[in-house]
């Protein structure tokens, strides 16, 4: 009888139109903070934000969930951003000859979209002129002139919204020169111009800055220079006093001037007073500086830099001076800019600042000034995830409400007054249910964020260091600071404040959190470590000090022949520890050798967590705290795996050998095969089905892989399932285990109370008296011993089993245990599904054979209809190495739809990505960014808002060496851009190529297990294909964002 195993099926459309409403990709929005932010605005009247990046991207932020982004096509750096007061235009900078204006409505949608450009000119048969270079930028509060100061020298204005140069209006150097006393030309250039202002009370008065320390009050109207100022130093920055009787001027020796104005001087060569704040040993320049008058008569003066250069020249600071009252903010990284919240009525005497915002290059900060001490506000928003780099994260959906209550409830520790910026309005229904996305990150912490809208907020911080002993412990030293007076003396001046959450260096690299998983349902967390390190952790709403239980599990066993030349295990506290409320340690577990946990699974129902490494899986019962399991998953010839991650024994010559052994080993297996004689009816039943089925001409020979290749023991998960795994008629707990090389460990379990196991039956010790026992069931070995990426367990419905407590309380349908279950194993090369008990193979389909591709990451995930509220279909969600998602229906495995997400070249993206349960996923565009998508057609979380009367004003370089000030100084560039068409720039992103060329090397992820040598050499280019791919980057046809201006 003949087989017609590739017979292609006709498409059904019935069947297709259920994938419609079912399935849809789309990427929806950002959370976290902009990757290289280089410009800052703010809008008073609009209480919008927004901030400018290195590579074009344009975001304005509101109220939390009022957010939108625009983004060019090229990669142009964004140095300075205005928001225009009256009319709904954007105008932009391509390079610094360039003016771009963009609309900001279109079809009811808010967008920011090219509609003209203009060039300054330059000198006849001169491509490039440094002379027309733009350096500064002002928009008139009429909003129908756009003042352009120039490298050099000259000040332009040009007419809005035509784009019209008025060559009246334009003030050459030459003419200033002119104007200037004999004693103080001197022969000298003044520079470029630096600042622009326009004065506070009388329209069309202009303050012009210039380099050299010179500043001119021009009048528009009649054209003439009504009064200079003669400085000395060469300026930084401009503020007007709220009057306009004065203003301040900043300067790059560390000092401050404040200079009257008055009508009958024209010519004023010294100021009202002259400071350096932090002198007098030479200082740093003062990038920029504020002056808000209060009512209590002392004005609040806020600058950044003027730091001493010898002692504190490192220093990233920011200075709040009013009358006695001076604090200095210290921060982590570079100040890119800052403004103030403050009163902008005309009928309002005074400032009286609210808030100060201020810009760094890795986080956002908000101090307020209204409170005394000024402390620091949180974010609801733009909070930064890297501040520890991000080592693994976990979504959990559907979180209960007591849980819910009782997160927040902990994270209360830092409260401050509302949110400062408010704009817009959020029109997003309530969320059905609340989300959380878990964290891990390299000093010990995972953080708790609330992913169930647009914003991702901070919810809850655990710190695992204190359960350790550490290198930098701050419990050895409980010395209070204010009791020495010899520090208190070190400390006065200048008077450093430690501000924000940034911290890229972690105090011991063994803490980074490696594995992380919680049962929403008993509040019981389980995070594991870099350094073997597997910790149970229970919910509480008080504080506590106590010693926590520790247990050490060998995987080896006594191995002989193995020794450990890796990073030594964390030094466990031997006294009781302060643990805030929130979740408090119960047991730690430690593995030998302290490798970097691997998998990890928790069954809170059954108080068994099971962990995993390179040598090998155990199983720990944390009720009864005693370990049941451990088993050692090592090859004879696997010496890397001793080694560990932070071993520096590696040498290149071992990893070439290992490259070199699997190709000559490939070779000879292409040529003469060997097949071992099956031992088992697992391998009885996948050679059966290899000798019966036939290549086809699509799919590509899959070469087996040795079984002496290094990392071979790794185990790449872990899970727990009640199943049919002895016969057919009796369920119980089991435990599974995937390696990588392809194996898999079935382990039967006997627990206490639990099914029909021999504890029962017994009648005689009590529960807690006996213990668990493992019984290894079952050992499959794929035939390709392809690295396995999951095991699920499928009930006799084909559906996925529900997570413990669902059942038993009645959270979720019971799971079918009348008819036949089934295991799904997907290994890197092929998804396949068992029967159980006998474990025979029922289908499978090879993907590696078929696409060319390796499997990433795998999930289930429950779609839902878009046309009937009660159909839903739970499906196979895999992301390959090469970026793209593969949907499959269960038990059969048929392709269903195939999405591009991810770049290919994005390792870093493709390594971080992370399902949830109803069809959405998060993956890291950036160190400090998540891309969030949807795979289904009815699950979306976008932003829905409202904005009124939006206006926005940036510019742009096209230079990428470019570092903008935080005034808005740019120094000089080497390149011009060439003209480009017109780009739309629409929100939010849905087609934005941010994802792959943010992505940066040194970003920290868990790769032991599921980034190889292998996957980088997938990836690995030429540099002129490299390029070409980011030339050749097209936009993905997005879903319309529901953004709304009125």
């Amino acid at each position: 009888m003949m087989k017609f195993r590739f017979r292609r099926q006709g498409t059904d459309p019935q069947r297709e139109k259920i994938k419609q409403e079912l399935f849809a990709f789309n990427k929806t929005v950002e959370h976290g903070f902009p990757h290289q932010p280089s410009a800052l605005a703010f809008d008073p009247k609009l209480h919008l934000m927004a901030i400018g990046t290195k590579s074009g991207a344009i975001k304005v932020y509101g109220a939390p969930g009022v957010e939108f982004t625009g983004l060019h096509k090229d990669t142009t750096a964004v140095t300075q951003i205005h928001f225009l007061p009256g009319q709904r235009i954007l105008n932009e900078m391509l390079s610094l000859l360039t003016l771009e204006v963009g609309g900001v409505k279109k079809e009811g949608v808010v967008c920011l979209q090219e509609v003209g450009n203009y060039s300054l000119p330059g000198r006849p048969g001169i491509e490039s002129c440094s002379a027309t270079r733009v350096t500064v930028l002002l928009l008139l509060k009429s909003c129908d002139l756009l003042c352009i100061g120039t490298e050099g020298g000259g000040v332009y204005f040009l007419e809005l919204p035509r784009l019209l140069l008025k060559d009246n209006h334009t003030l050459p150097q030459d003419q200033v020169v002119q104007s200037l006393p004999d004693d103080y030309r001197c022969g000298k250039s003044l520079g470029p111009v630096e600042a622009l202002q326009e004065h506070p009370q009388q329209a069309g008065k202009i303050l012009i800055g210039y380099s050299r320390g010179l500043v001119v009050l021009w009048d528009l109207s009649s054209r003439h220079i009504g009064q200079l100022f003669l400085g000395k130093q060469q300026l930084e920055s401009l503020v007007w006093e709220r009057s306009g009787n004065l203003f301040v001027s900043s300067h790059n020796d560390g000092g401050y001037a404040v200079w009257p104005v008055t009508n009958g001087n024209t010519c004023n060569q010294q100021p009202v007073s002259s400071t350096i704040p932090y002198g007098p040993f030479p200082c740093k320049a003062i990038s920029k500086i504020l002056w808000r008058t209060t009512q209590t008569g002392s004005p609040v003066l806020l600058y950044s830099g003027g730091m001493p250069r010898a002692s504190y020249g490192d220093r990233h600071c920011l200075t709040i001076q009013q009358d006695k009252d001076h604090i200095t903010l210290d921060f982590t990284s570079r100040v890119i800019d800052f403004f103030t919240i403050h009163s902008i009525e005309p009928d309002k005497e005074f400032d009286d600042p609210s808030a100060l915002v201020v810009l760094l290059e890795e986080e956002l900060v908000v101090i307020d000034l209204q409170t005394p001490g000024w402390p620091s506000l949180p974010t609801p928003y733009l909070a930064p995830l890297h501040s520890s780099a991000i080592t693994c994260s976990c979504h959990i959906s559907s979180v209960p409400p007591k849980l819910w209550e009782r997160l927040v409830n902990a994270g209360k520790a830092q409260q401050g007054r509302h949110w400062p910026i408010c704009g817009g309005k959020n029109l997003a229904p309530p969320p059905k249910q609340q989300e959380l996305l878990l964290t891990g990150h390299e000093d010990g912490t995972v953080r708790f964020w609330d992913a169930s809208g647009v914003a991702l907020t901070p919810l809850y911080k655990l710190s695992t260091a204190n359960v350790f002993h550490t290198d930098c412990d701050p419990s050895d030293d409980p010395q209070d600071p204010s009791d020495d007076p010899d520090l208190q003396q070190e400390e006065e001046w200048p008077p450093f404040r430690k501000v924000g959450c940034f911290d890229p260096y972690s105090d011991d690299p063994r803490l980074g959190i490696q594995k992380i998983t919680l049962c929403k349902y008993s509040n019981k967390l389980l995070v594991a470590g870099t350094a073997g390190q597997v910790i149970v952790l229970g919910l509480s709403d008080e504080r506590s000090d106590h010693l926590v239980d520790v247990s050490v599990v060998d995987l080896l066993q006594d191995r002989e022949g193995f020794t450990w030349k890796g990073h030594d295990r964390l030094e466990p506290r031997l006294k009781p520890a302060p643990f805030a409320p929130g979740f408090q340690p119960l047991v730690l577990v430690q593995c030998l050798p302290p490798a970097s946990v691997t998998a990890v699974a928790l069954h809170a129902e059954w108080n068994l967590i099971s962990f995993g490494t390179s040598h090998g899986f155990g199983l720990f019962d944390y009720h009864r705290r005693n370990a049941v399991l451990a088993r050692c998953t090592l090859h004879p010839n696997d010496s890397l795996a001793m080694e560990g991650p932070l071993s520096r024994v590696k040498s290149l010559k071992k990893s070439l050998r290992q490259s070199f052994r699997r190709i000559r080993k490939s070779r000879v297996s292409g040529k003469k095969r060997t097949i071992t004689t099956p031992t088992s009816k697992v391998q009885e039943a996948n050679a059966a089905l290899a000798e019966q089925e036939e290549v086809a001409p699509v799919q590509r020979r899959i070469e087996p892989r040795s079984a002496d290749d290094s990392l071979s023991g790794v185990v790449r998960c872990l899970c727990f399932a009640d199943t049919f795994l002895r016969d057919g008629t009796h369920h119980g707990p089991t435990l599974w285990a995937g390696t990588n090389s392809g194996s898999v460990y079935a382990y039967a379990l006997e627990v206490p109370g639990i099914g029909t196991g021999r504890a029962c039956e017994r009648g005689g010790p009590s529960e807690s008296s006996v213990c668990v026992e493992a019984v290894l069931g079952k050992e499959i070995q794929l035939m390709h011993r392809a690295p396995v990426v999951s095991i699920c367990v499928l009930d006799g419905r084909g559906k996925p089993l529900p997570d413990p407590y669902e059942a038993s309380q009645d959270l979720a349908i019971a799971p079918d245990m009348t008819n036949t279950h089934s295991v799904l194993i997907a290994s890197e090369e092929q998804l396949k599904v068992f029967s159980l008990p006998k474990v025979s193979a029922k289908t499978k389909f090879k993907l590696t054979a078929h696409e060319g591709c390796r499997v990433r990451k795998v999930a289930l995930v429950v779609f839902s209809s878009t046309a009937q509220e009660d159909y839903s279909e739970h499906t196979l969600v895999c992301l390959t190495n090469m970026g793209d998602m593969h949907l499959f229906n269960i038990p059969g495995l048929r392709p269903q739809v195939r999405y591009d997400c991810i770049r290919k070249e994005d390792i870093s993206g493709i390594a971080s990505c992370v399902f949830t349960k109803n069809g959405q996923g998060f993956y890291l565009i950036s160190p400090s960014e998540y891309e969030r998508f949807s795979l289904s057609a009815k699950v979306l979380t976008e932003p829905v808002c409202s904005v009124h009367k939006l206006r926005v004003f940036a510019c742009l370089s096209s230079d990428g060496t470019t570092t903008p000030q935080a005034n808005g100084t740019h120094k000089n560039q080497l390149g011009q851009a060439e003209e480009e068409p017109p780009s739309a720039l629409s929100s939010p992103i849905v087609d934005t190529p941010l994802d792959s060329p943010l992505s940066c090397a040194d970003l920290t992820l868990d790769s032991t297990g599921e980034l190889t040598v292998e996957d980088v050499r997938d990836f690995l280019t030429t540099v002129d294909e490299a390029e070409n791919n980011l030339k050749n980057i097209t936009e993905e046809e997005g879903r319309s964002p529901g953004i709304l201006i009125n």
